[in-house]
C-alpha cells in the first residue's frame, strides 16, 4: 500500500507542473507575441472575403489573419533566394475604419499629450512614434460600395460608405445634407446660404462688381480657400466657374465633415487654424472664404487673421458672412467695431458690404504699411523670416510684406485662367529656372501622362477617376497635363525640398506641403489615383520605412482605385513582393527607356487595389 500510494503522489505531482508548464508557455506566447507585434494583435487578425468581379483575380482563399512577419523589411534589401517573399498585414478592427494616424484623439489620450484646447492644438497634426505606428489595413465599413461617379457624386454619395447622419439632424434647417434611404443627398445649402450656394456665390460676385456676375472675374479669381468649409458645398459649386476650392476644416463635433467633401469629388483637406501655419505657401489664394466658420478672429492680436494675410494674393479678397457683419446687439457691434480697427490696422479695406456679409481687400503693395504710424499693431514680420515656410512653423502676429520685386509690380502677375496652368509663374526666378526649364518640364509630363492613360485604357472609363493626389508634384506639371480630365489634383511637395508649391499655386491648381515618412491628413479611402514619382527613393534616403508608406498609400486609396508608381526597379520589385498581403493587382509594368524624354532608369508600375470586406462586415451587412 505504502509503494502504491508513493506513485500516486509522484503521479500528482508531475501532473501540477505539467498544468504549470502549460500555463507558463501561454503567457510565453501570449505577451511574447504582443511585444513583437503589438498593432497585429492588439486590433485583431479577420480573414478577408473579396467582392467584385474580373478585376479581382488571384487566390479567393487569401487569409491576413496571420501574423506579421517579424523581420523588418527594408526597401531594397533582398528576402530569400528569389527575392519574392509572400507578406500578410492583419486588419484593424472596424473601429479603426477612419482612422487618420496623425489626428487620432485616442492617440492624444493615450499619451497625454498636454495641449491647449482653446487654440486648437488638439485638432492639428500629433503623428505616432513608430512603434506605435498601426501596421494593418483599413477595413472599409459594413456595405461598402465603390463611390458614385462625379459629377452626379456633388449631390448624392452612398450612406453606407460614410454611415454617419448626425450633421443632417443637427443642421437639417439649412440644408446641408438630407438622408435618403440608401444615399446621403447635399441640396447645396450652408449655415449662411441656406436656399442654395449658387445664388449665394452669384451674390458675391455681385458686390464686387464682376463682369457678368461671374465670380471668376474673366478667369482673374482661381484659387480660394474656404475656412470652416461644412461639407463643402461652397467649393463644389464653385467648380462649374472656373474656381477652385481648398475647403478646410478639422476634426471637431462636425466629424466626418471633409470626408463627406472627399466622397462627393470636391478637393478637401483636415486642417484648423490653431497654432501653426496652414500647409501652404504664401500668397496662394485669390479668395478666402468664412462662412459663420465660428472663428474668434481677434484673439491673440488678430494672429489667425494675419494667417489669412500671408496666404492672400495681393489684391486678394476675405469674403466673411457672419453675425458680426450685420446684428445690432451690443455684443456684436462691439466685435464688429474691434474687428473693423484690426483690419484697417492691417491696411485691408472694404470692397463691399450687404446684408449678411462684408468683403475685405488686401493691398496690392507695402504703400500703405509704409506709412501706418510707428508701433502701429500689428508689425510687419521681420525680413529675415521666409513666408513660404509650414511645416512645424508657428503663426506670428505679424504682417508679411511683399518683396521689394513684388511691391514694385503691385500685383501677383499672374496669366487669367486657363492661361496661367501653362504660363511660366513669376516666382519660377525663386529657384534659379529659367522659362525654357518650365516649358520643358511642362511638355515632359504631358508625355508620360499621355503614355500613363493608354497604359490605363483598358481598366478605365472617362468617369473612373475623380480624386488624384501626385505624391511629388514638383512644378504640378503632372497636375497640368490631365487639364482635358474631369478630375482634380492634390499637389504634394516634399517639407524639406524646395517649396515648389507656390508654383503650383501660381499654375491656378491646389496642394499641400507633407512629409511621406508621416501618414497625410485625409480620411480613408478618398482618393481614386495616387502618382508616386520616385517617392519610395526618397523616403529611402531619409532611413524611413517602405512598408509604412505601402499601407498608408493603401489606407487613402479607395477601393478599385489605382496608383503610378514612377521608380527604380528595385523600388518596384519591393512593391511587388506586398501585393498579396495588400490585396493590390499588378495591371502592367512598363519600361521608360524608350522615352524619348527619359533621362534615366524609372519603371513605370501600376497597380489595382482590390475591393474586400471583412467577414465581420459581411455579417453585420447580412
Amino acid at each position: 500500500m505504502r509503494g502504491r500510494s508513493d506513485g500516486s503522489q509522484k503521479k500528482r505531482v508531475l501532473s501540477s507542473l505539467g498544468v504549470v508548464a502549460i500555463f507558463l508557455l501561454f503567457l510565453y506566447l501570449y505577451f511574447g507575441s504582443r511585444s513583437d507585434g503589438e498593432s497585429a494583435l492588439e486590433y485583431g487578425s479577420r480573414s478577408l472575403k473579396k467582392l467584385g468581379s474580373s478585376y479581382l483575380g488571384g487566390d479567393e482563399d487569401t487569409d491576413l489573419g496571420n501574423k506579421q512577419d517579424e523581420t523588418s523589411f527594408k526597401l531594397g534589401l533582398d528576402d530569400g533566394e528569389d527575392g519574392i517573399v509572400p507578406k500578410s498585414f492583419p486588419v484593424c478592427d472596424d473601429r479603426h475604419s477612419e482612422l487618420i494616424p496623425c489626428l487620432d484623439r485616442n492617440l492624444i489620450y493615450q499619451t497625454r499629450l498636454k495641449l491647449d484646447l482653446s487654440l486648437m492644438e488638439h485638432y492639428e497634426r500629433h503623428c505616432p512614434l513608430p512603434e506605435r505606428r498601426f501596421n494593418c489595413l483599413i477595413p472599409p465599413p459594413p456595405g461598402y460600395k465603390v463611390p458614385i461617379k462625379w459629377p452626379v457624386s456633388r449631390d448624392e454619395v452612398w450612406k453606407a460608405n460614410i454611415p454617419h447622419t448626425h450633421l443632417a439632424n443637427e443642421k437639417s434647417d439649412q440644408n446641408w445634407m438630407v438622408v435618403q434611404g440608401e444615399k446621403i443627398a447635399f441640396p447645396g445649402g450652408g449655415t449662411h446660404f441656406h436656399y442654395g450656394a449658387d445664388i449665394y456665390i452669384k451674390s458675391l460676385a455681385t458686390m464686387l462688381n464682376f463682369t457678368a456676375d461671374e465670380i471668376n472675374n474673366e478667369g482673374k479669381l482661381r484659387t480660394v480657400l474656404d475656412i470652416g468649409c461644412g461639407v463643402a458645398s461652397f467649393g463644389g459649386y464653385l467648380l462649374k466657374h472656373d474656381v477652385l476650392t481648398m475647403s478646410v476644416a478639422p476634426n471637431d463635433v462636425h466629424q466626418n465633415q471633409i470626408q463627406f467633401a472627399l466622397e462627393r469629388g470636391i478637393p478637401a483637406y483636415l486642417g484648423v487654424l490653431g497654432t501653426q501655419r496652414l500647409p501652404y505657401p504664401s500668397r496662394s489664394f485669390e479668395l478666402a472664404h468664412c462662412s459663420r466658420c465660428r472663428i474668434d478672429w481677434l484673439q491673440r492680436d488678430g494672429i489667425l487673421l494675419l494667417e489669412l494675410d500671408r496666404l492672400l494674393r495681393p489684391g486678394g479678397y476675405f469674403a466673411y458672412s457672419s453675425p458680426e457683419a450685420y446684428a445690432q446687439d451690443e455684443e456684436n457691434l462691439k466685435i464688429w467695431r474691434e474687428m473693423s480697427t484690426l483690419v484697417e490696422r492691417m491696411c485691408w479695406k472694404i470692397a463691399a458690404k450687404q446684408n449678411q456679409t462684408v468683403i475685405w481687400v488686401k493691398p496690392l503693395n507695402n504703400d500703405c504699411y509704409m506709412d501706418r504710424e510707428p508701433g502701429t499693431k500689428p508689425p510687419l514680420c521681420k525680413s529675415d523670416e521666409d513666408p513660404d515656410a509650414t511645416s512645424g512653423v508657428l503663426m506670428e502676429a505679424c504682417i508679411t510684406p511683399y518683396s521689394d520685386h513684388d511691391h514694385r509690380t503691385g500685383g501677383s502677375g499672374l496669366a487669367p485662367w486657363p492661361a496661367r496652368l501653362t504660363a511660366p509663374p513669376p516666382r519660377l526666378a525663386d529657384f534659379g529656372y529659367s522659362n525654357d526649364m518650365f516649358q520643358k518640364d511642362t511638355e515632359i509630363w504631358n508625355h508620360r501622362v499621355e503614355n500613363y492613360w493608354n497604359l490605363l485604357s483598358p481598366k478605365i472609363s472617362t468617369d473612373t477617376i475623380r480624386n488624384v493626389m501626385d505624391m511629388k508634384a514638383n512644378m504640378g506639371s503632372f497636375g497640368a497635363a490631365l487639364k482635358n480630365k474631369d478630375v482634380w489634383v492634390m499637389n504634394i511637395v516634399s517639407e524639406d525640398g524646395p517649396n515648389t508649391l507656390k508654383l503650383v499655386y501660381d499654375r491656378g491648381m491646389i496642394g499641400s506641403i507633407h512629409n511621406w515618412c508621416e501618414a497625410y491628413s485625409t480620411y480613408p479611402r478618398t482618393y481614386d489615383l495616387l502618382h508616386a514619382w520616385t517617392v519610395f527613393s526618397d523616403i529611402e534616403k531619409k532611413g524611413c520605412s517602405g512598408e509604412d508608406l505601402l499601407i498608408e498609400m493603401d489606407r487613402i486609396l479607395r477601393p478599385t482605385g489605382f496608383i503610378i508608381i514612377r521608380d527604380k526597379q528595385h523600388v518596384v520589385d519591393f512593391v511587388k513582393k506586398h501585393l498579396t498581403a495588400l490585396h493590390w493587382e499588378a495591371v502592367t509594368t512598363a519600361d521608360t527607356s524608350t522615352e524619348v524624354d527619359q533621362d534615366g532608369d524609372d519603371i513605370v508600375f501600376i497597380v489595382q487595389k482590390k475591393l474586400w470586406l471583412t467577414t465581420e462586415s459581411l455579417r453585420t451587412t447580412e
